[in-house]
């Protein structure tokens, strides 16, 4: 039996989709998502890099 609540990272090489996915065979059901900014430092200044979604999923009750 796994954890009640898991978040899932969307990887730089997998769609959304896929993230989506992958939850479901691990027997999670995504309930709640978040998004924030990557950054990396260029010549001491803040640039943006990326999109960094997560999915909170909660575990099925087997039936």
């Amino acid at each position: 039996m796994g954890k009640k609540q898991v978040w899932y990272e969307v990887q730089e090489n997998e769609t959304i989709e896929q993230c989506l996915d992958r939850m479901k065979q691990d027997g999670y059901m995504p309930c709640g998502r978040k998004e924030e900014p990557v950054f990396q430092e260029v010549n001491g200044e803040p640039t943006y890099l990326r999109q960094k979604i997560q999915f909170k999923g909660i575990l099925l009750e087997e039936q």
